[in-house]
């Protein structure tokens, strides 16, 4: 990993998500005013702008803003997490089977793998929460299901590729079973594939669920998330331009913390392979 911590982008990236995940970790903690979390405000302090005493400024609740944005951290991270954990393995497992299958089995996983990809992922995503109430569940449900695709797509590709080495033929030649070849031989050649999309999706899927939010489809009040605070505070822009300058940036800079992490990723394996 000389590689990656040799890129001064890759380090900065690192420590963008080390601070983040800290901050979310240890929320409880670290954040000045943790009862803010809630419904719970203080409307003498409604709407003040930052100061010394609210580094970052007040919501329409009072409510500090600084702390609402680490919990929003903290929600973002757990739904990236698990929509990663349920989407990937369905999308390797679909890639897998495909590309080394061959025949109608290729044809009929990557049709449908296809028409998912066909469609916009946020369009997908907004017409599946359009039949299901807009809680934190339904939308990591929503994401999940327009993101397995793009791991289906990628595996295929390396399994396609991988499947006519010799390692393969050779367990082939010796009556290796199938599950022993996708998961044994030829799963480990595509980690490092895995782990560089794994980590630049995880600052997409928080880009995803911030967008659904925003659009009302997603996590609703008085939970923290960073896309319906930016768009609760729009509604008082310019003047209280912190409900929603805030948030926006907190959405860019862990967005950019990952890309940068996962570019560093892939430029390391590329120059160890």
């Amino acid at each position: 990993m000389a590689a990656f911590f040799g890129n001064p982008l890759s380090v900065l990236g690192l420590a963008i998500v080390t601070v983040i995940v800290l901050l979310s970790v240890f929320a409880d903690w670290l954040t000045p005013y943790p009862e803010h979390v809630g419904p719970i405000g203080d409307f003498a302090a409604m709407n003040m702008p930052p100061d010394e005493t609210y580094r970052l400024g007040t919501d329409t609740m009072g409510r500090d803003l600084f702390t609402r944005i680490v919990y929003g951290y903290q929600l973002s991270l757990i739904m990236a997490v698990v929509v990663l954990s349920i989407a990937t393995p369905i999308g390797v497992v679909v890639g897998l089977v495909a590309g080394y299958k061959g025949g109608w089995i290729d044809y009929a996983l990557m049709r449908v793998t296809d028409i998912f990809l066909a469609v916009p992922p946020l369009v997908l995503a907004m017409a599946i929460m359009g039949f299901l109430q807009p809680t934190l569940m339904n939308g990591m449900l929503a994401i999940t299901a327009m993101w397995w695709p793009w791991y289906a797509r990628l595996i295929y590709n390396v399994t396609r590729a991988e499947a006519q080495e010799g390692y393969v033929l050779a367990a082939e030649t010796v009556g290796a079973s199938t599950a022993h070849i996708l998961f044994r031989e030829i799963l480990p050649n595509c980690w490092p594939s895995i782990l560089t999309k794994m980590t630049l999706d995880i600052g997409f899927v928080i880009l995803m669920a911030s967008s659904l939010s925003f659009l009302g489809l997603g996590v609703q009040p008085p939970t923290p998330d960073l896309g319906s605070m930016v768009a609760e505070g729009a509604k008082y822009m310019p003047d209280a331009w912190w409900l929603s300058v805030w948030p926006a940036i907190a959405i860019l800079i862990v967005v950019l913390g990952f890309n940068l992490v996962g570019d560093g990723l892939r430029e390391a394996f590329e120059a160890e392979s």
